[in-house]
């Protein structure tokens, strides 16, 4: 048994189809079922009209004239009699609805004289015409009456007739509902179609696709998103190729050198102990090195992910920031590196993820110590203000151009410069900074000028939560 396709062609036809056969459901129930009742009550309030305007009009001077215009108007005989039976007056319109004065007739008349109420209404058949009719009955005064007769006859002719006409009209609005959900699929269903085709190369990989606008809000809403999506997603794939090949690069340079020095220290410089022993600092230095690497990528990763969390806590950065430079000690002993440390406050207590910031410090630090200048000289300043602390790390180096501010954030972004040292880089640590940052919500940035250095800055806000929006 064959499938049927649920595409949007075919949905589209099913709705208007059953859009159509529920108007048309609702016209034959309100034309043909209800028609009848419908009829009659229309007719029973046109005679009750009837009979109040007779009931108004039956003393005035030109009462004979209003009376004949009102039945023929409305179709329907009038007439007024005493308590006798005897006609005074009757209105000069002849239809169905007129009934013959026998005895037979006048039993209804005679019954609603005899009865107490002012108005009551008799449904009768027509001896003459043989048809149904409907009296209505008032109570003029204590002696005249009035009976207003329309017949229902044409209710089963008319509706004879409408039911005729509800065949065509359904036979040519299933026609045009047809005609119209094809052209209407047509123009929906094309453009998503394409859509769909383009979606299916850029599953592929295929970034040379583009989704093309359609005249439909909703559709280019659609497209203008696919088309960032496809850009968002031509980008990531280019910083992923980038990122296996640097850290392939990264891997394979010092698993390499450990090789080589392994290898050495067991053929060429075997009973050489201090040789041995060269070998083996490098060995651990590239070692090192790996861990670095490893461990930055982690960290990266599970920051991205969204794994890591917040653990806040109250410290003092001040005494955080000593801690770390004390690690840069040797550097200034045995390579006259000079790192001044400022502060307008000698204790700031901040509310932090402490090892984070640790590892934001650590991070910008380095990067300051590798791109310094002649001078060697890196500064690291805290300044607190009534609203926030301001923390600078700041180095003499040659500064960054302005069309590379953009990217020195992004991961395994390298600057073509020369590093001033071979301190151990993985091309993640501002990436890390730039994460860890965002986590605790805190604005940060880089200023910078050619041949004058740089100066890394982020803000922590004085307040009781870190999480704050900028």
């Amino acid at each position: 048994m064959l499938k049927m396709k649920n595409n949007i062609n075919s949905a589209i036809w099913k709705y208007f189809l059953l859009f159509s056969i529920l108007i048309l459901s609702f016209l034959w129930l309100f034309q043909v079922l209800f028609f009848s009742n419908y009829y009659k009550s229309v007719k029973v309030n046109d005679i009750k009209t009837v009979a109040n305007k007779v009931k108004r009009n039956y003393q005035s001077t030109n009462f004979e004239d209003k009376i004949n215009n009102l039945a023929f108007d409305k179709e329907v005989c009038i007439e007024i009699i005493d308590e006798n039976l005897f006609s005074l007056y009757t209105s000069n319109f002849f239809g169905k609805g007129c009934l013959n004065n026998t005895n037979k007739t006048n039993n209804y008349k005679l019954d609603f004289i005899n009865d107490t109420v002012s108005e009551k209404t008799y449904n009768l058949v027509n001896t003459r015409f043989k048809n149904e009719t409907l009296v209505y009955a008032i109570r003029l005064d204590n002696e005249k009456y009035a009976f207003i007769n329309t017949s229902l006859t044409p209710v089963e002719n008319t509706a004879s007739i409408i039911r005729r006409q509800l065949l065509v009209v359904t036979f040519v609005v299933l026609i045009l509902s047809f005609v119209l959900a094809y052209f209407i699929s047509r123009h929906i269903s094309k453009p998503i179609i394409k859509m769909n085709e383009a979606a299916q190369k850029l599953a592929k990989n295929d970034f040379s696709v583009n989704f093309e606008d359609s005249k439909i809000d909703e559709l280019d809403e659609l497209a203008k998103t696919l088309n960032y999506a496809k850009d968002e997603l031509s980008k990531t794939d280019e910083l992923r190729r980038d990122l296996m090949a640097n850290v392939s690069h990264d891997l394979k340079t010092p698993l390499t050198m450990i090789k080589a020095y392994a290898e050495a220290c067991i053929d060429l410089h075997k009973g050489k102990i201090k040789k041995q022993k060269e070998d083996m600092k490098t060995i651990i230095n590239e070692t090192d090195r790996l861990t670095l690497l490893v461990n930055d990528i982690l960290v990266l990763s599970s920051m991205q992910s969204n794994i890591e969390n917040l653990s806040l806590e109250e410290f003092d950065l001040v005494f955080l920031i000593k801690e770390v430079l004390k690690r840069y000690n040797v550097f200034e002993e045995l390579e006259n590196y000079k790192l001044n440390f400022t502060s307008n406050k000698e204790k700031i207590n901040i509310k932090a993820d402490k090892k984070k910031l640790e590892q934001v410090i650590y991070n910008l630090v380095n990067n300051a110590i590798n791109y310094t200048g002649d001078d060697l000289s890196v500064t690291i300043k805290v300044t607190e203000s009534d609203k926030n602390i301001l923390v600078e790390i700041i180095d003499t180096g040659s500064g960054i151009k302005k069309e590379d501010m953009p990217y020195i954030w992004d991961k395994y972004y390298k600057s073509k410069k020369e590093h001033r040292r071979n301190i151990y880089g993985t091309g993640l640590g501002l990436s890390i900074v730039k994460n860890i940052l965002e986590l605790h919500n805190y604005k940060y940035g880089v200023k910078s000028e050619l041949d004058k250095g740089s100066n890394f800055y982020f803000v922590i806000p004085k307040e009781k939560d870190c999480r704050r929006d900028y």
